[in-house]
């Protein structure tokens, strides 16, 4: 965002201009309302407006390309848990009542409370685990209901990242994983398709539940390393997501190897991570919008799954932790940070 820096006369001057702007800015939305042009977009996120930014953006962006302004023609109203999945139902009747044409949810737990504050707005999911196991949709080319959009195959992939990690440090025969007491329904199916893999790869799952504050998180890795897990992985779920940067200096801090679900774990630091491309999902669900605004009914729009997906290495964060990784590994990334 450009810094901008304004020469203020006085107060007075000040006052009139931010009410001429309120004026003209009420004005566009009268105007856009009443020739029906303006549509309102509900948003419910379980983490925070800061952590989200860098995939919003690109939502925004696609909207954008497809023709749908904010403050043109459409509206979009944003709500944020912060971490507090437990006001995620509170957040998606706030949007009920807002009367928004649809609403956008970011992962499992926040289609949930939308779909259970409506059955007849339509809700776009940008990044949903498994929603038939979910009870979101009935299936994945007929959704049924008022629910459709992506899935981001968080549980298939979290036995692919255990492999990945299992390459990675072949003496491994202890993993921490963390699980979010908010995040129960998405993080109990993975655990549980996580096991055949443990199972096969000849390494013991350590499940620690992580209370999502700071206290929490330090205490969930204090555990770890009294448990003697050799590294960590996380649910694949949003609220992990928001907490990625202290997660990763945590890691970094108890020397813990780990994989991360998603690249922005790599981003800020983290040793590795293998998942779905989160910001082509966040674009993708544009599309959904753009559809569902001109008509479309979610029942009708079959739900598509990760196309595109990421394996990265951090050399930087594994030297922090006298990690060597396999030169077999790292000719299979798609990236590595020197």
């Amino acid at each position: 965002m450009n810094n901008l820096r304004f020469k203020i006369v006085n107060r007075k001057c000040l006052a009139s201009s931010i009410f001429a702007f309120v004026l003209v800015l009420t004005g566009a939305v009268t105007q856009a309302q009443q020739t029906g042009k303006l549509r309102r977009i509900g948003f419910l996120d379980p983490s925070t407006a800061s952590s989200s930014a860098v995939l919003i953006d690109g939502f925004r962006q696609e909207l954008s390309q497809l023709g749908w302004i904010e403050g043109k023609n459409i509206i979009i109203e944003y709500q944020f848990a912060r971490g507090k999945n437990n006001r995620l139902p509170e957040l998606a009747a706030t949007l009920v009542r807002l009367k928004v044409d649809l609403i956008v949810v970011s992962g499992i737990t926040a289609a949930l409370a939308a779909k259970k504050a409506t059955t007849t707005i339509p809700i776009v999911m940008t990044t949903a685990g498994d929603p038939v196991f979910a009870g979101l949709i009935d299936s994945l080319a007929r959704p049924g209901g008022n629910v459709s959009g992506l899935s981001n195959l968080a549980t298939e992939l979290n036995s692919k990242r255990l492999e990945v990690l299992k390459d990675a440090i072949p003496k491994l025969v202890h993993v921490g994983f963390l699980l979010s007491p908010g995040g129960r329904v998405p993080g109990d199916l993975q655990q549980k398709e996580l096991k055949p893999a443990a199972l096969k790869l000849k390494v013991k799952l350590e499940e620690i539940e992580t209370q999502l504050n700071p206290r929490g998180l330090e205490s969930s890795f204090q555990a770890a390393t009294q448990k003697q897990v050799d590294a960590i992985m996380t649910a694949a779920t949003r609220s992990f997501f928001a907490e990625r940067t202290r997660i990763v200096e945590l890691a970094g801090k108890y020397r813990l190897p780990a994989i991360y679900p998603q690249k922005e774990f790599v981003d800020e630091g983290g040793l590795m991570s293998y998942g779905a491309d989160f910001n082509d999902l966040y674009r993708r669900a544009a599309g959904y919008v753009d559809k569902i605004l001109k008509g479309a009914k979610p029942a009708d729009l079959p739900v598509q799954q990760a196309t595109k997906f990421e394996f990265v290495i951090n050399l930087k964060a594994a030297k922090q932790i006298d990690l060597t990784i396999p030169q077999r590994v790292l000719a299979r990334a798609d990236k590595v940070i020197k």
